[in-house]
């Protein structure tokens, strides 16, 4: 009996794979983890970097030591999906090995396990809907039924005019304004089907509403988390530590620009152009002019 234990108890457990497997699961990727051949990506697909995205390169790595550059796989992964229009075709993934020395494969094994990256093409909209526990009690399945009956699509697909591409995903950090989406970079929180309309509409016009004061935009006209009463607290700066007397004297930052700031946004051009270029500089090699 006791020789037999293990295998009556493994055949339980096996027996309830079949059940999870063809159940509801959310793909946490995105996509096959597997290359895929597309016209638009095959392994003889051409890419590389801007000029402008090369000395984006350049500030990248500098962050880093010389022998350590593979430490800049995920930022320069993230500056390829964005140049390529949100997507990361095998070649983007092979350019960034080859910069940063390492082989192909450990670049795919970084651009397969984070979410962030997206090796299929997606919309020019890309809607991540946030599905877990807050948002979900707070009414995010009627905020995915209401995307899904308005476009014609479903979680994981893309309209044929391509400009949406849906996806759910695990939480985004927004619980206090639920249900909300991220929208390529930018959150609109605290949703309703009808706002959740309303959004979509005007984004079909190219005209998407431009985030509130503190970086994100709550459908329901309320400014950031504060309540339905508006702010109750903090109605005033309160004073400095003393060890930060000096903080009056750093330079102030609009929470609208922090974007700009984490390198979304344009180049920042005081950068001496002969520290980013040269005979030392990040692709300055043949194969650039190919």
């Amino acid at each position: 009996l006791v020789k037999n234990r293990p295998q009556t108890m493994l055949s339980s457990r096996f027996s309830r794979i079949p059940r999870v497997l063809n159940g509801s699961i959310r793909s946490m990727s995105g996509s096959n983890p597997s290359h895929i051949n597309t016209p638009d990506n095959l392994t003889t697909t051409y890419f590389d970097f801007t000029e402008e995205n090369y000395l984006r390169v350049t500030r990248i790595l500098s962050k880093y030591p010389s022998n350590y550059k593979q430490s800049g796989i995920i930022p320069l992964l993230d500056l390829a999906q964005r140049q390529a229009g949100g997507w990361l075709p095998l070649a983007a993934m092979d350019k960034v090995a080859k910069i940063v020395g390492v082989a192909p494969m450990r670049v795919y094994e970084v651009a397969t396990f984070y979410t962030m990256f997206n090796r299929e093409k997606v919309g020019k909209y890309f809607m991540q809907l946030c599905g877990t526990t807050p948002c979900m009690i707070c009414g995010s399945e009627d905020i995915k039924n209401t995307i899904e009956k308005h476009l014609g699509i479903k979680d994981g697909e893309t309209t044929e005019d391509g400009l949406f591409t849906l996806r759910e995903v695990e939480c985004l950090g927004a619980c206090a304004n639920a249900p909300m989406i991220q929208m390529n970079d930018d959150y609109y929180e605290c949703l309703t089907p009808k706002t959740t309309i309303e959004l979509l509409e005007a984004c079909k016009k190219g005209q998407p509403p431009p985030m509130g004061k503190w970086g994100s935009l709550p459908m329901n006209g309320q400014v950031s988390c504060e309540g339905p009463k508006g702010k109750t607290t903090l109605m005033s700066v309160p004073e400095p530590p003393p060890f930060r007397a000096d903080f009056d004297k750093f330079e102030k930052v609009d929470p609208k620009s922090v974007k700009v700031h984490m390198g979304y946004g344009g180049y920042d051009e005081t950068t001496p152009e002969e520290d980013l270029t040269g005979a030392g500089g990040v692709g300055g090699g043949s194969d650039r002019g190919r």
